[in-house]
């Protein structure tokens, strides 16, 4: 990894130090965020005990969710996203030709 640098994060009150990018900061520590949030959930449900069982769980959860949303039901996030900024592209210039009218 070129031009990476090391930021520190924590899951689940152990600290990891993890290199990436300045430009990949912000989503590593989202991920970071979303992991941490997903194993905590599980760990106080009591059903699952031990950190590598909680995290092994929590990565197959994580894994299906990925899996559905790109394969089942044939959506497609990335033609979504391309048609919300399509939208919000006609929504603009739909208001600023109302502005001009005024």
């Amino acid at each position: 990894m070129s031009d990476a640098g090391v930021i520190e994060v924590s899951i689940l009150e152990r600290s990891f130090h993890i290199a990436c990018r300045a430009e990949d900061e912000a989503g590593v520590r989202q991920a970071v965020e979303y992991l941490d949030r997903k194993m905590r959930e599980l760990r106080d449900g009591g059903k699952v005990i031990g950190y590598d069982r909680i995290a092994i769980t929590v990565a197959l959860n994580i894994t299906h969710e990925l899996l559905t949303l790109r394969l089942g039901n044939g959506f497609d996030m990335g033609s979504f996203k391309r048609r919300m900024q399509s939208m919000s592209a006609r929504i603009d210039q739909t208001l600023a030709a109302q502005d001009e009218l005024f």
